[in-house]
């Protein structure tokens, strides 16, 4: 994302609160659009219309959109990843008029590929209206084609156009299913949020155009890619899962609820675990607008040197810069997030009765925040980690997540209620540390990563 980063930092230069406001609002929806839109306009849905529509019906419309942004961002994770490499490798040697073709056999793959499984689930598995379940299924294939968007907006200078885009699909997401919700039909409350999230996707398809006006010819023709980065594809599998795979663990518990469609869920563990990742959209926007970027700067300038044969001091100074811009950013993750982690635990009381939340959450919530404070800070540095392609440490470490999420999971969920939300905790916590020594032990030894083991000449 660095390189729409730079573009919303010019806001900061401004130097009054409106451009900063402005910055991490732009760099909030531009980094987070896809699941913050769901999580707000899912929450203003279930606030609104909880007094105009039926219990039953109200669960179903929520847990046909759980289900939708989940399964779809899981199967999108591979194709997403592949597609990010690519448009970094086509920027870099300045190849951005295939961008709209890697852009469209793309998204073509990904409804080829999720279709085949959410219309047979949706159509024949569930026991739902036969409208509701076509309403569904294209919603799911909306919202997985939104994710893949996404990894196309970080080339993007028109920051302002993709936070319209979003903005505007939230409100006639949240207006459409809203009002609509006064019918007490799930059928037509779906009808209503599709609609804005189709109006987000086309939106971006239109801007992404926009910004690569060039033909799409042969959009098929980059399955190499996925051969050559096999390992970025499963890396993008496996993380997706392991963010999910404590909330299907958790469907199983005692305390789950299975609608008359098959529809399964555990409402109070996964509206606690959703509100608790609300609470690192701003870490993101920070780290896309300066974080990221000032590293980006610095590992750009040390490249560079090694690229004009500079002396071993200046490479070695570069070096250093590196290491002290990731020290910098990594301690203003830590203040910012854990600022906000300690402040969300504290009033976690007013804000549950502030909106009217069960109460039965609050413990769940509160260990689901300090687990969001660990996977922001091992997020982060796994981006750090691709800068240098270490795929298959980065591979491993989300095999690492994936593991201990369900595991953890799995024993805090025999271990009984007081233990829910303990498991998530604890695989961001080990993954975080597995990640933080891999990424000191890289830095540290940078050049001998450089000159020696990326160095094809240099026999092993």
């Amino acid at each position: 994302m660095a390189g729409i980063g730079f573009e919303i930092r010019k806001l900061l230069r401004r130097d009054d609160l409106l451009g900063v406001l402005q910055g991490y609002t732009h760099s909030a929806l531009t980094a987070t659009g896809p699941w913050l839109l769901t999580i707000l306009t899912l929450t203003g849905v279930v606030f609104l219309g909880g007094q105009q529509v039926p219990a039953d019906e109200l669960a179903e419309f929520r847990l046909i959109i759980i289900y939708n942004f989940g399964f779809s961002l899981v199967m999108a994770g591979p194709v997403v990843m592949v597609a990010t490499r690519y448009l970094a490798d086509a920027i870099y040697v300045k190849r951005v008029d295939e961008a709209p073709s890697m852009m469209m056999g793309c998204v073509l793959m990904i409804l080829a590929i999720n279709a085949a499984i959410v219309i047979p689930f949706y159509l024949v598995y569930l026991e739902l209206d036969r409208t509701l379940a076509i309403l569904s299924v294209i919603n799911y294939l909306i919202i997985a084609a939104i994710w893949l968007i996404g990894a196309f907006l970080s080339a993007l200078k028109d920051y302002s156009a993709i936070t319209r885009a979003f903005a505007a699909g939230m409100v006639l997401s949240l207006g459409g299913a809203a009002l609509l919700a006064s019918t007490s039909s799930t059928t037509v409350m779906m009808a209503g949020f599709t609609i804005g999230q189709a109006v987000i996707l086309f939106a971006l398809i239109a801007r992404v155009l926009v910004e690569y006006p060039y033909p799409v010819v042969n959009p098929f023709r980059y399955g190499h890619y996925f051969r050559k980065y096999w390992a970025l594809a499963l890396s993008g599998l496996f993380y997706n899962i392991g963010i999910w795979i404590d909330k299907w663990i958790m469907w199983t518990a005692p305390e789950h609820e299975t609608l008359r469609s098959g529809l399964i869920a555990y409402q109070n563990y996964d509206s606690a675990m959703f509100l608790a990742y609300l609470t690192i959209v701003p870490s993101i926007a920070a780290f896309v607008m300066s974080v990221e970027t000032e590293f980006y700067e610095h590992y750009l300038s040390y490249f560079r040197s090694i690229q004009n044969h500079s002396s071993f001091g200046h490479i070695d100074r570069a070096h250093d810069e590196i290491v002290q811009s990731t020290l910098r950013g990594g301690r203003t993750f830590i203040v910012l997030q854990g600022s906000i982690c300690l402040v969300t635990i504290l009033v976690a009381p007013k804000i549950f009765s502030t909106f009217n939340v069960n109460y039965a959450q609050i413990g769940m919530f509160r260990i689901g925040v300090l687990g969001a404070f660990f996977h922001v800070l091992f997020l982060g540095l796994s981006i750090v980690l691709s800068y240098f392609d270490l795929r298959m440490a980065t591979l491993r470490l989300q095999i690492l997540f994936l593991v201990t999420n369900g595991v953890f999971t799995f024993m805090t969920l025999k271990a009984g209620f007081p233990y829910y939300g303990y498991g998530y905790f604890l695989a961001t916590l080990v993954t975080f540390a597995a990640t933080f020594l891999t990424a000191a032990h890289y830095l540290k030894w940078l050049p001998y990563q450089t000159f020696v083991l990326s160095n094809s000449s240099v026999e092993s």
